[in-house]
């Protein structure tokens, strides 16, 4: 039987134009900061009607909350109040979802943060 993964999606929208440079500066860190944590398996991102969505997946949950409070992420995490809003969602799935659900699971089960 296979093992689950930790799948982690979110969605954001930049409150205001301006906010478009400093939102990149963090996403393309924390991004790169993605892809090199221990317990990751795959990181990536796209924008679906006018959401900027990260779609990544992980050993397990521990191996992504220890991504998620360190480094550019948490810098980025401090930030995200004054520049965007979202909402994120977080599961055990025996595989990760395909692009094109993943907009419909955000819409469905994400939470505002």
């Amino acid at each position: 039987m296979p093992q689950d993964v930790y799948v982690s999606i979110t969605g954001l929208q930049v409150r205001r134009v301006w906010h478009i440079p400093s939102f990149w500066s963090h996403a393309i860190r924390s991004m790169v900061q993605a892809r090199k944590a221990p317990g990751n398996i795959s990181a990536d991102a796209r924008t679906i009607n006018g959401v900027h969505h990260t779609l990544s997946v992980w050993t397990d949950q521990d191996a992504m909350r220890a991504y998620l409070t360190a480094g550019p992420h948490l810098e980025a995490m401090r930030l995200f109040p004054s520049i965007a809003t979202g909402k994120v969602v977080g599961y055990l799935a025996q595989q990760a979802p395909d692009w094109s659900e993943v907009h419909a699971i955000w819409l469905e089960r994400g939470r505002v943060v």
